[in-house]
């Protein structure tokens, strides 16, 4: 049974590849995959019963609809686990419509992974439908305190798309870990450690040797780096976490499902290169004007690299000018 499931997990995953490999990449040029959705593109089965709508590798646009991030789900025999609500209750809707042409079971969770927009706007739909939502209690803290203003920024994007969608903090917290057992499977939500943002999570299947990774991993687009962003830690808590999983099937925060030495190059590698090179600058006695230019040419192939390079290297600059 295991090797039947590993089989076709690879031959899911290698399917993923071709789709990518069709699209040329995955760009922030590409047009909207899925026009007769609000989705940005079709949920793909990622591995047996394991799907996931893969957002634009762009910034949110009213042209996306937010779809900007990867909305997951896990179809087991008792139910559906959903790895992020959406960036409104509109794009939440269109998440279930397509869950409901894969299987009759019910949503019985959704999970925030962490306190963006784009995770957790389209709270407001799923509990509307009484389905629990799940996130790690500094997410909750982020939404509480700043859940107004980050509506505010989704409302001036998405305009009329924004229409029903109403701040709505996740019901259930935790802070370490929580185990769901459903239908068989054993499902493990973890908070490794910081990252990208306040509140990240991963879904961890052991059994299946699948990670959902949340912000934790880029792939296909550069990662942006935010001024409550501390890289050291995000890479102790890769490091010292994250890599003793090393999960076989990856799929990440952003970017296609793709395996772990992508995502370990896309995002511990360039968060080492970028840090090595602000040291060199700081020892060099260079300023934070100066900043700015360090050469990130290594990384100009991936999507965001206009709009997020030059801004990274400030803020890492301003990080690391203390340590």
């Amino acid at each position: 049974m295991k090797t039947h499931f590993r089989a076709a997990a690879i031959a899911a995953v290698t399917a993923a590849a071709a789709i990518t490999a069709t699209a040329g990449r995955a760009s922030e040029d590409i047009a909207d995959q899925y026009p007769q959705s609000e989705l940005y593109s079709k949920p793909v089965e990622v591995i047996p019963h394991v799907f996931s709508a893969i957002g634009a590798t762009a910034p949110p646009s009213y042209e996306n609809s937010g779809h900007n991030n990867n909305l997951s789900f896990i179809v087991t025999d008792e139910g559906v686990v959903v790895m992020n609500a959406g960036a409104s209750a509109r794009l939440a809707a269109a998440l279930h419509e397509e869950i409901r042409r894969v299987t009759d079971r019910p949503v019985v969770l959704v999970i925030n992974e962490n306190g963006q927009g784009h995770a957790m706007l389209g709270n407001s739909y799923w509990r509307d439908q009484g389905v629990d939502i799940l996130a790690h209690v500094d997410a909750v803290e982020e939404t509480t305190e700043n859940g107004d203003f980050i509506l505010q920024g989704m409302e001036r994007y998405n305009r009329d798309k924004a229409e029903g969608t109403r701040v709505e903090h996740a019901n259930l917290t935790f802070e370490d870990e929580y185990d769901i057992s459903l239908g068989g499977v054993e499902i493990k939500v973890l908070h490794l450690g910081p990252a990208h943002d306040p509140g990240d999570l991963q879904v961890w299947i052991p059994q299946w040797d699948l990670m959902i990774t949340g912000d934790i991993a880029f792939h296909e687009r550069m990662l942006p780096i935010f001024e409550t962003t501390c890289t050291s830690c995000w890479l102790e808590t890769w490091e010292e976490k994250l890599e003793p999983i090393a999960p076989t099937y990856v799929i990440p925060g952003h970017g296609h499902p793709t395996n772990f030495a992508q995502v370990r190059r896309y995002t511990r590698d360039y968060l080492v290169d970028l840090r090595a090179k602000i040291q060199e600058h700081l020892d060099s006695g260079g300023d934070l004007a100066g900043a700015y230019y360090v050469d990130q040419s290594r990384w100009e192939n991936l999507d965001t690299f206009g709009e997020l390079a030059t801004k990274n290297a400030g803020r890492v600059f301003a990080e690391m000018e203390w340590e």
